[in-house]
């Protein structure tokens, strides 16, 4: 036997009684997106079909069984027992409906997803063409920068053409025979 609720929002419980145990399922969401969390009890055979009550606090199930009444509390946060008896005078009976199983059971199985094609392999990229701007030209591989009658080289141990050298690591001037960039500190 299995039987559900429409809550607020969207949510919706499932109850059934398993031989010895009682799942309760808490669903919900909307189109394309749903969460289920699912509880078991031990409570026994149900005597009488459950009853839901909508309290201040939230949704509280009754489980009738030959081993007594059991109390559930339905929260957005989950599902969970309740030990003793809850005051239930002022709360609202929510009515059941008979189903033929709960949503786990009857949720049809997910197709499989269609395997990716595989990327295809990117072309090499062409060598950058010097650039001249004016008096200015750029090369790459090993980088190298001329403008007017000064030279810059990166990549590379030899010094300028120039004579004029700079630091590699901030780009300031350094003399050829400088240990170190008196600007930031690089050892050359």
């Amino acid at each position: 036997m299995a039987y559900k609720c429409n809550l607020s929002n969207g949510q919706q419980v499932y109850i059934e009684n398993q031989g010895m145990q009682t799942v309760v399922t808490l669903s919900s969401g909307g189109p394309g997106q749903q969460q289920q969390a699912s509880t078991g009890f031990q409570t026994g055979k149900w005597t009488v079909v459950p009853t839901l009550f909508k309290t201040s606090s939230g949704v509280i199930l009754r489980i009738e069984s030959k081993q007594g009444q059991s109390f559930v509390q339905l929260q957005a946060g989950g599902i969970s027992t309740i030990s003793g008896t809850p005051t239930l005078s002022d709360a609202e009976v929510l009515s059941l409906q008979q189903v033929e199983a709960t949503p786990s059971k009857s949720m049809p199985p997910m197709e499989p997803m269609k395997p990716m094609e595989p990327m295809k392999p990117m072309e090499p990229m062409k060598p950058m063409e010097p650039m001249k701007m004016g008096d200015m030209e750029m090369k790459m591989n090993p980088m190298q920068m001329r403008m007017g009658n000064m030279s810059m080289e990166m990549g590379s141990s030899s010094s300028a053409t120039s004579g004029k050298r700079f630091c590699p690591q901030c780009g300031a001037p350094v003399q050829t025979s400088d240990r170190f960039c008196s600007s930031c500190g690089y050892q050359l």
